[in-house]
């Protein structure tokens, strides 16, 4: 279809939001809009300097026969630091406190609007990292590794406590759990993640790590490379972390249950955006 410039900048951005990390040759475009090459390069850099400008992006260019055009989620540490502070004051009300030093997340990650600038900031935070697959733990951490995933463009992988019927034949782990010492069980299909993936953990919560360390103990299975831990809530008060390398949106620092009080602050996010 032949477009006149305004609506193939239209176009060209909606198409570039909903392929993220998606290498585009410029034939693709040209075809599409039946337009030269060099109007399109000339649309693109107009998309690319936007994208940086308004913080919602980069534009990749690799030249050569095999090369397109490739885009890359970001986000402005302006706005980061905004919607962190935002989370803060919602995990701060002490309607919160739920047994054991738990914080009530449901309504959050229930909410789309928050879930999908959560997997904005740790698709941003991880971008240039080689990303097979995003996994997670049922339940609670499966909306934020979905948000993820979709701005990384890569596939889901749920590990669950129980095996399932449907999933065919399962790897199997125990493992001990850093709060509350107890020994669980963790199990993956086979079928889920090929021999050697590059994958990055997301979860919801982390005490002392014992979770997510047991994950990483799972993944070794797969011969699975860990590139990067997210958390949304990491706790300050945990005696011993079992995990050392991880990103947090943010930190409880404290909770005085008698009291009905909350402490959070930012987490370490801010120390590995680039």
């Amino acid at each position: 279809m032949k477009l006149r410039r305004s609506s193939r900048l239209v176009d060209m951005t909606h198409y570039l939001l909903h392929h993220p990390h998606q290498l585009v040759p410029l034939t693709f475009f040209a075809e599409r809009y039946q337009s030269a090459k060099s109007s399109i390069s000339e649309d693109l850099a107009i998309i690319k300097q936007t994208f940086e400008q308004q913080g919602i992006g980069i534009l990749r260019t690799l030249p050569g026969a095999a090369g397109g055009v490739q885009y890359i989620p970001k986000i402005a540490e302006e706005e980061a630091k905004q919607f962190i502070a935002q989370l803060c004051t919602m995990l701060a009300d002490p309607d919160r406190l739920l047994p054991g030093g738990y914080l009530y997340m449901t309504d959050l990650l229930g909410d789309t609007r928050i879930v999908n600038q959560i997997g904005r900031l740790y698709a941003s935070v991880f971008a240039h990292e080689k990303i097979d697959f995003v996994v997670t733990v049922a339940t609670k951490g499966i909306p934020l590794a979905y948000a993820v995933a979709s701005f990384l463009n890569v596939p889901v992988v749920i590990i669950r406590r129980d095996s399932k019927v449907t999933e065919g034949s399962m790897v199997s782990i125990n493992y001990v759990s850093g709060s509350s010492k107890r020994i669980q069980t963790m199990v993956l299909s086979k079928r889920s993640l090929t021999e050697g993936a590059n994958v990055l953990i997301v979860d919801d919560f982390m005490k002392a790590g014992g979770t997510i360390n047991g994950m990483i103990s799972l993944l070794a299975e797969f011969k699975a490379n860990v590139v990067g831990i997210g958390v949304l809530v990491e706790s300050e008060e945990a005696e011993e972390r079992l995990v050392d390398e991880y990103v947090s949106l943010v930190k409880l620092t404290s909770v005085n249950v008698k009291e009905k009080q909350i402490t959070v602050e930012e987490g370490n996010y801010f120390q590995f955006v680039k």
